[in-house]
């Protein structure tokens, strides 16, 4: 165990595995859950194109432009 800084008291650090449940498979609290189910076929496609853009471009946020990029190679544009 640790000790808090200026102090002897200890506290648990509860990002260790030292539980004894060594075979935990569950989802790390991090992780997005799949928003690709909206109801909306195309609000779906728009997800899937913008999550394929950031993996392509290694991004984890986007700009307005690289939105307008991504909805501009899906066909949609201002009449």
């Amino acid at each position: 165990m640790a000790t808090v800084f200026g102090s002897q008291e200890q506290f648990v650090d509860r990002r260790s595995r030292s539980t004894g449940d060594e075979q935990y498979e569950g989802l790390n609290r991090r992780q997005f859950s799949n928003s690709y189910n909206s109801g909306r076929p195309e609000v779906d496609e728009l997800a899937r194109a913008v999550d394929q853009y950031k993996l392509q471009h290694r991004r984890r946020f986007i700009t307005y432009e690289e939105l307008y990029d991504v909805m501009s190679q899906l066909g949609y544009h201002k009449d």
